[in-house]
C-alpha cells in the first residue's frame, strides 16, 4: 500500500469512526472531544494561517480561535469536509502531499478515538500497512526523538532496527511499527511497545517531550 493509499484509507475510516461516536466522544488529545478533532483537522486543511501556531507557542493563541471559530459549521459538517480532502488552493492538495502528511496523522489520529474507547484492541494490519508505517516512522523519528538525553533504537518483532538517535547509554523501544509510531507520537500510555535500557537512558526518555 503506497502512503497516499493509506492516507486515505484512513481519512475514511476515521470519518466512519467520528460518525459513530458522535460529537461528544473523548480522544487521546488531551482536552479534546471528537469535535476538537474534527475541526482541527479541517483548520489544518483549510486555513494555512493557522498552520504556524501548530508549532510556534507564540502563535498557538491564534490557532486556537480559528480552530473554536471552525466549530460553528457544526459536527456533521467538519466531518464531510475531513471527508472530501483537502481543497485545491490548500498545500495539501499539491501533488504528493497528501500521502508525505497525512499518512501518519491520519493513522494517528484515527487511533486517537479508537483507543480513547473501553475496551480497545490494536487493529490487525496488512504486511504493506506496516511496512508503510515503518517507513514513515522510521525517516521521521530523528526529529521526534533529538530531544533525548540518550541513544533511541525502534525495533520490529522481526528484528529489524533502526537507530532514531546514536548515543549512549541508549534505550530501545520494541513493537510493531503501529505501536512505534504511536509511541513517537506521544501516545505513551498507548503504544503497545517494550522498552529496554541503560537506567540512565530509560529516565530521560521517560522526561522527554517527543514530537516536533
Amino acid at each position: 500500500m503506497t502512503s497516499l493509499t493509506l492516507a486515505r484509507a484512513e481519512r475514511q475510516a476515521l470519518c466512519d469512526l467520528l460518525t459513530e461516536v458522535g460529537a461528544d466522544a473523548p480522544t487521546l488529545c488531551e482536552g479534546w472531544t471528537t469535535f476538537d478533532l474534527a475541526a482541527h483537522l479541517v483548520v489544518r486543511e483549510r486555513r494555512p494561517d493557522s498552520g504556524p501556531g501548530l508549532v510556534i507557542p507564540a502563535l498557538a493563541g491564534w490557532t486556537e480561535r480559528v480552530r473554536t471559530g471552525a466549530k460553528n459549521r457544526g459536527y456533521e459538517r467538519l466531518v464531510q469536509l475531513v471527508r472530501s480532502g483537502p481543497p485545491v488552493y490548500s498545500p495539501f492538495a499539491l501533488p504528493g502531499a497528501d500521502g508525505a502528511a497525512n499518512t501518519i496523522e491520519y493513522f494517528v489520529h484515527h487511533e486517537d478515538v479508537r483507543r480513547a474507547r473501553a475496551g480497545w484492541e490494536p487493529r490487525s494490519l496488512a504486511g504493506d500497512v506496516d511496512e508503510e508505517l515503518w517507513r514513515r516512522g522510521a525517516r521521521g523519528s530523528r526529529m521526534v526523538f533529538r530531544k533525548v538525553g540518550a541513544g533511541v533504537v525502534l525495533r520490529r518483532p522481526d528484528g529489524t532496527t533502526h537507530v532514531a538517535k546514536a548515543g549512549s547509554p541508549s534505550v530501545t523501544i520494541s513493537g510493531p511499527p503501529a505501536e512505534l509510531v504511536l509511541f513517537s507520537s506521544g501516545r505513551r500510555g498507548h503504544a503497545r511497545v517494550q522498552i529496554d535500557g541503560d537506567p540512565a537512558a530509560l529516565e530521560a526518555l521517560a522526561a522527554a517531550q517527543l514530537g516536533v
